[in-house]
């Protein structure tokens, strides 16, 4: 074998391509780990910042003039949901006492819920009112306003829908269901039991009992009449004599103005312009992401940095 195929130069360089190859690797594994501790440092860090961030840097600093304030109040009311008492009465109390607020709309699209939520919704709005007489409060009614949604809405200076919307169901309810009869052809014993002669009234696998159902009809007739009794407070004399109204039934925006059940008919917009007279809408509605709340927050600095650096004082859309 010759000398140049034993001393072939082509392994050498097969060799150095390799290394190179092996520490440009290394290097690109190296860059993705100090990205990767960087991205979480940093993440870290905007995680750290959402929640020392003090909250009464808000929304309300987006504006730089009168504004009208906006509540939504979405959904069944339940102490659990957006709708609930404590969610929608942190976002009135934020409005009406930011010094901004020339007027709040109250956004309802609910089909009502829990009569005991909508009181204290509807106590805390007419408590604000009376903490500040100079800031009215206005409902627009979105899709639905009924049951919970209404007894809420009529707290409020005045009510306003769309022509279509649903609205009224001044009423009250208890859903059940019966599954005696099922159980007896499946052949299974309930075997219920109970301390307290009454504890088990209702249940949905023994048959009704008529003392039962006399004491629950007059809880719903108890609780129905503090219902009215609330519309009449808050609707006064714009009411039509028509006993209808407190029957259960829904009607809509239009046939709501002949009945008195509202105001008229005009958006958020509308009301914000004409009424308030403050055409920009700040939207005070609680928020509990706070991915969102940040991002809000930033734009928020943003602005005002701007603001501050160029001089300009108008409105920021």
């Amino acid at each position: 074998m010759s000398d140049d195929t034993n001393h072939d130069p082509k392994w050498e360089r097969d060799l150095v391509n390799r290394l190179a190859f092996a520490a440009i690797t290394e290097q690109r594994r190296g860059r993705r780990w100090g990205i990767f501790f960087k991205s979480l440092f940093f993440l870290y860090l905007v995680a750290l910042l959402a929640v020392s961030w003090p909250d009464d840097w808000d929304k309300s600093a987006i504006s730089l003039s009168k504004h009208t304030a906006l509540v939504e109040m979405r959904g069944i009311i339940t102490d659990e949901s957006e709708s609930g008492a404590d969610h929608i009465i942190e976002g009135l109390r934020s409005a009406f006492e930011d010094k901004k607020t020339a007027g709040v709309i109250l956004r309802i699209n609910s089909p009502g819920g829990s009569p005991v939520q909508s009181a204290y919704i509807n106590d805390e709005i007419k408590r604000l009112r009376e903490k500040y007489p100079d800031t009215p409060i206005y409902t627009v009614i979105a899709d639905m306003c009924a049951s919970g949604g209404y007894y809420v809405a009529v707290a409020t200076d005045e009510i306003y829908a769309n022509a279509s919307s649903v609205v009224g169901s001044i009423g009250v309810r208890m859903d059940s269901f019966g599954f005696v009869d099922a159980i007896n052809k499946l052949g299974i014993e309930r075997r219920l039991m109970t301390a307290g002669e009454h504890k088990g009234f209702l249940d949905p696998f023994l048959p009704e009992k008529p003392d039962d159902v006399t004491h629950v009809q007059a809880l719903l007739d108890q609780i129905h009449q503090k219902f009215k009794e609330v519309v009449l407070e808050g609707r006064g004399d714009r009411l039509q004599d028509d006993a209808d109204i407190f029957s259960g039934l829904v009607w809509t925006g239009e046939q709501s103005v002949e009945l008195g059940l509202i105001d008229g008919l005009g958006d958020a917009n509308y009301v914000a312009r004409e009424l308030v007279e403050a055409e920009e809408i700040v939207d005070f509605t609680p928020e509990h992401d706070w991915f969102e709340r940040l991002s809000k927050r930033m734009a928020v600095a943003l602005a005002e940095a701007m603001v501050q650096v160029t001089g300009f004082g108008g409105r920021i859309q």
